[in-house]
């Protein structure tokens, strides 16, 4: 039996002799037998633990709150309140273990994608290993439903991955021979041989458990002010109340000391600081596991703060708005007809491994036939000149044209364009772009709809290519040309602009961005499945490449914000309004009860809500 089962089972025989000894015909010592007898079974490790940690200085906390309002209660009389107020604690302590073992649930649920063992290609054979003893190079084999242990590419096989635990999407994801695979994916069908290239210790699993490790180790102001507040406040209460139950008997006629004690013990147990001490931390940790769940990796409780502050956004582009891999988006042949164009180029650029080459393949999607093509030969800077069915062909830039002495044209291209010639002859171009992500202008959509005042982009490319990115995503803002260092003096500029309150969140996609990440509020990785520098220079990590995840972090600080202020707002409120009726004589321990155990469960099941989310696409 579990720890914590056998303390509902202790505390369940507890209640029981609690309503035997209610209900019992007994009185004198009996009567004061059965209810100790109650109070020690419900209560006995409260008591234990006051003891231990006054014996280690540790006096004023709740334990020992509860040990003196209780044992008081006895010493007037009130033995069903003494442990009815012990009782209502043990289950508002049991309120708050389930809901931290459901927040912490919600976190470690990650922790599933931490790999048991690798399988180690070694003489021929497969050898059982610790992913810790498997080096760069070494090739490991994954079968169907194993984790992948380790970052690798695939050198043989076929397969589709369960990216879930990474990504938050549920969609498989395909790998053959050549595709990069990160540690923590699940092979769902195929045997892949994979070649290894970071060491367990470097990998992405390795990474992304240890920020979950410590996510709750950098605390938010709230939750630091609550820590300081408790720590003064409850030394303060216990000696207003040891002065309430002494002075009044001893300076005011007729005040007896039974009922000043008794007011006394009201005032301890309403001002035990729990709901506070409790429920906020937990807010912030429900609102870090709530955001795990949708891929949304938060380092600290204070960044989940600053983020709900968040006022002006800025992205860098490639990888980050866009894909970050190039695409044929246009073909403006001249004499020729569009598949012919293609053919031309894609042939011209079949021995290249350029990511332009790459796209122009791609685009032509039909098997090379190398009998084609000869004299193949590139021209740095320029292009590719070759021999095509016995023509002489180029593609390249402009300046291949220029070189050439062949007129092309040479008007405004949104754009990488690759000129063809057949001969002397200009054959027309074709346009090579960076496709935007399909859900980057509704995500800025949505950011606009928020509290967010600025949406702003900075990039290193041309001009012209990123207010064409701008003006179609709907940004407030672009500067274009830019190095690291001017990015740099861009946001140093935006963050002069924000309110005083407000923060500059900076949105980027790996090591380059990494000075601006660090500059800015707040640092937000599009990581492309976590990258090393996404990991380590952000303050957050999308753990996929949706830019729609940006306004879902946002909405997730924004919500558990409001939750922790819901609950210091209902805490203390409730808590002056009864400290009062308590000093004054108008309350007894059972709404002194409410006001304590009460607040505490209300308030941490209103923390319970940060874990669910909404996802803002």
């Amino acid at each position: 039996m579990s720890r914590a089962r056998k303390t509902i089972v202790r505390i369940s025989i507890g209640f029981v002799i609690f309503l035997a000894a209610i209900f019992a015909p007994v009185s004198g010592y009996f009567e004061l037998g059965a209810f100790l007898l109650a109070y020690f079974i419900i209560g006995g490790d409260v008591l234990f633990r006051a003891i231990r940690n006054i014996a280690h200085g540790q006096v004023f906390d709740e334990n020992f709150l509860m040990s003196i309002a209780t044992i008081g209660a006895f010493f007037v009389g009130e033995y069903p309140e003494g442990v009815a107020v012990m009782l209502f604690y043990q289950v508002g302590e049991r309120f708050q273990d389930y809901a931290v073992n459901r927040s912490r649930k919600s976190i470690s649920a990650l922790m599933d994608i931490r790999p048991d063992y690798a399988n180690l290609k070694k003489d021929g054979e497969l050898v059982t290993v610790d992913p810790e003893e498997v080096k760069i190079n070494d090739v490991i084999a994954v079968k169907a439903g194993e984790k992948i242990p380790l970052d690798g590419i695939v050198i043989d096989g076929y397969s589709m991955l369960d990216t879930s635990a990474l990504t938050g999407e549920a969609v498989p994801r395909e790998v053959t021979a050549g595709s990069e695979v990160l540690s923590g994916c699940i092979n769902l069908n195929g045997l892949l041989t994979i070649q290894v290239t970071k060491e367990f210790g470097e990998s992405t699993v390795a990474k992304i458990l240890d920020l979950v490790e410590n996510s709750s180790s950098k605390k938010a102001k709230t939750e630091n002010f609550i820590t300081k507040f408790a720590r003064y406040y409850t030394p303060v209460v216990v000696i207003v109340a040891a002065l309430m139950a002494v002075l009044p008997p001893l300076l005011v006629p007729g005040a007896a000391f039974n009922d000043w004690i008794y007011r006394a013990l009201n005032f301890l147990v309403v001002s035990c600081p729990c709901a506070l001490v409790i429920s906020i931390p937990l807010g912030f940790f429900g609102g870090i596991g709530g955001a795990s769940k949708s891929g949304i990796l938060i380092k600290g409780g204070n960044y989940l703060e600053a983020l709900a502050d968040a006022e002006i956004v800025v992205f860098d582009k490639t990888g980050t708005l866009t894909k970050g891999t190039f695409k044929v988006t246009e073909l403006r042949p001249q004499n020729i007809s569009d598949d012919q164009l293609l053919e031309l180029a894609a042939y011209a650029e079949s021995y290249s491994n350029h990511p332009i080459s790459h796209s122009l393949k791609a685009a032509y999607n039909l098997e090379i036939d190398s009998s084609r093509i000869t004299a193949v030969e590139e021209i740095p800077g320029h292009g590719v000149k070759a021999v095509f069915d016995g023509k002489a062909i180029y593609a390249g830039n402009h300046k291949l044209m220029q070189m050439m002495d062949i007129p092309y044209y040479s008007g405004e291209i949104i754009g990488t364009a690759v000129h063809v010639a057949i001969a002397s002859e200009y054959a027309g171009y074709i346009v090579i772009s960076d496709e935007i992500k399909e859900d980057a202008a509704h995500a800025i959509a949505k950011l606009k709809a928020s509290n967010i005042k600025r949406t702003v982009m900075l990039t290193g490319d041309a001009k012209i290519v990123g207010e064409a990115v701008a003006q179609k995503l709907g940004l407030d803002e672009v500067y274009t040309e830019l190095l690291p260092a001017d990015k740099v003096s861009k946001v140093e500029n935006l963050l002069e602009g924000k309110s005083s309150k407000g923060k500059l969140v900076f949105v980027g996609d790996g090591i380059n961005d990494a000075p601006v990440l660090s500059r800015a509020d707040i640092g937000i990785a599009m990581g492309g499945l976590g990258s090393d520098a996404a990991i380590e220079a952000a303050d957050i990590v999308i753990m996929n490449d949706q830019v729609s995840k940006i306004s879902t972090a946002i909405s997730i600080a924004g919500k558990t914000l409001r939750i922790v202020k819901q609950n210091i707002a209902f805490a203390l409120g409730i808590k002056a309004l009864v400290l009062v009726m308590a000093a004054f004589g108008l309350s007894n321990l059972w709404e002194a009860v409410f006001a304590d155990v009460g607040v505490s469960i209300i308030a941490i099941l209103n923390s319970a809500r940060a874990l669910k989310t909404k996802e803002e696409i």
